[in-house]
C-alpha cells in the first residue's frame, strides 16, 4: 500500500482493505490494524509483516471503519491502539466482541495501565507494551507485536454482548453463601495461576469469592511489564476481596488477594511471607507460575490449593504437580471454558489435576472445600 493510500480517508481506506486476498494472505493470519496515526500505522505493518506468515489485510483509523472492516473481511486478529481519542478504543472493543467476536491485541503505554485493564474487561486477549520515546527500543516492541498477533490469531473467542464483565452483578446470585466453616479452617492459601485469557478469568473467578473467604489468596498472572497495578486496581473494583500487588517481605494476609509484580517472581515462604526474586535467565514466562506454585509445595503443602487457569505454554505444570504431591488440592480449568487450553492441559497430561472444572463452577469448589465437602475425583 502507498504512503497516498496510508494518508486516504477512512472512506477509501476501507475500499482498499476490500480487495480481493492473494494466496499468500488467504494461508497467513491475517491482521487488521485499527491507530489513527499514519506514521504509527505503517511502523504496525512494516512489523508485523516482517513474519511472512503474517498479513495487514485492513487498516483503519477510526471506530466506524474498524467494525466495518473486519465484519467485511474476518481477520485473525485485530490489533489496536488503546489511545484512540477519548474512551473510542473501549468502545470499539465492545462492539467487535459484541458483533463479529475476534481476538483483539492492544497496544498501549504504561501510563496507561488502568485503561489497559479496562480493554481486557471488554473482551481483549492481551497487551503489549509500547515504548514511550521515539528512540526507545522499537525491534523488540516490534518483536512483541508478532508474538503477540501469532497468540492471539489463536484463541478462542465468545461473543462478548455488554463488552464488559460485569461480576458484581453475576456474584449477587450467590451473595448470601458463606465460606465461612463451622471446623477450624484447613486452607491457608489459595494459589492461582493464568495467563492468555486471564484477566476476564480471574474476575469471573474472584468476583464470585464471598466475602468471608478466609484463606489468603496469590496470584500470578503473564502480563507486560507496567500493566500490573492496573489489573490490580481493576480487580479490586470487582471483587468482595481487597486485590494488591505483592512486594517483598510482606506477609499474605487471610482474606485478601495479593498479585505477582511484573518482571518478578513471587516466593512463597514459611508463616505465608513472600520474597520477590529475580528470574532465572532460562525462564521465558515472568513472573512464573511454577516458581511460585513450586514454593507453596515447599512450605504450605497440604494447607493449599492450587489453581490454573486458561493460557499457552506450559507454565505451571510442574509446579502443580508439586503442590499435588505435597498433599494440596489442585484445580484445573477445563477446555470448554478456557480460551487457551494450553497450561491447563499441560497440567492434565502429568497428573498435577486432580479435578477439571468449569471456569464457573471454580469458585463454589473453593467454598465448598472451606466447609468441608470433598472434591470428589478427576474428571
Amino acid at each position: 500500500m502507498s504512503v497516498a493510500r496510508e494518508a486516504s480517508t477512512s472512506a477509501s481506506a476501507s475500499a482498499v482493505s476490500a480487495s480481493q486476498p492473494d494466496a499468500q494472505e488467504q494461508s497467513a493470519v491475517t491482521v487488521v490494524l485499527v491507530e489513527d496515526s499514519v506514521i504509527e500505522r505503517r511502523f504496525l505493518r512494516a512489523a508485523i509483516t516482517a513474519d511472512p506468515g503474517l498479513c495487514v489485510v485492513g487498516e483503519a483509523r477510526t471506530g466506524r471503519d474498524a467494525i466495518a472492516l473486519i465484519e467485511r473481511l474476518r481477520p485473525s486478529a485485530v490489533v489496536l491502539d488503546l489511545e484512540l481519542p477519548g474512551t473510542a478504543a473501549i468502545e470499539i472493543i465492545e462492539r467487535i466482541m459484541a458483533s463479529v467476536p475476534t481476538p483483539i491485541l492492544v497496544c498501549s503505554t504504561e501510563v496507561d495501565a488502568a485503561r489497559a485493564a479496562a480493554a481486557l474487561a471488554a473482551g481483549a486477549i492481551d497487551v503489549v507494551a509500547r515504548p514511550t520515546a521515539r528512540d526507545a527500543d522499537r525491534a523488540s516492541y516490534a518483536e512483541a507485536l508478532r508474538r503477540g498477533v501469532r497468540v492471539a490469531s489463536r484463541v478462542r473467542v465468545i461473543t462478548h454482548p455488554r463488552g464488559r464483565l460485569k461480576t458484581r452483578a453475576q456474584s449477587a446470585s450467590g451473595a448470601a453463601v458463606s465460606a465461612r466453616a463451622s471446623a477450624e479452617p484447613t486452607v491457608d492459601l489459595v494459589a492461582i495461576g493464568a495467563s492468555t485469557g486471564g484477566p476476564q478469568a480471574l474476575a469471573h473467578l474472584l468476583g464470585a469469592l464471598p466475602g468471608d473467604f478466609t484463606p489468603a489468596v496469590v496470584v500470578v498472572q503473564h502480563m507486560a511489564d507496567g500493566f500490573i497495578e492496573g489489573l490490580a486496581s481493576w480487580l479490586d473494583g470487582l471483587c468482595a476481596l481487597p486485590v494488591g500487588v505483592a512486594t517483598s517481605g510482606i506477609r499474605l494476609q487471610p482474606g485478601t488477594v495479593t498479585i505477582a509484580p511484573s518482571a518478578r517472581n513471587l516466593v512463597v515462604n514459611d508463616h505465608l511471607r513472600i520474597s520477590i526474586e529475580q528470574p532465572p535467565p532460562t525462564q521465558f514466562n515472568v513472573p512464573g507460575v511454577d516458581a511460585t506454585f513450586e514454593s507453596v509445595a515447599r512450605n504450605v503443602g497440604p494447607r493449599a490449593i492450587g489453581v490454573l487457569l486458561t493460557g499457552m505454554g506450559r507454565d505451571g505444570a510442574v509446579g502443580l504437580k508439586a503442590m499435588r504431591n505435597a498433599g494440596a488440592i489442585t484445580i484445573g480449568q477445563d477446555e470448554e471454558s478456557s480460551a487457551v487450553w494450553g497450561m491447563p492441559a499441560a497440567a492434565a497430561a502429568c497428573g498435577a489435576v486432580q479435578r477439571q472444572l468449569p471456569l464457573i463452577e471454580i469458585a463454589g469448589a473453593l467454598v465448598a472445600i472451606l466447609q468441608g465437602h470433598s472434591l470428589g475425583g478427576e474428571r
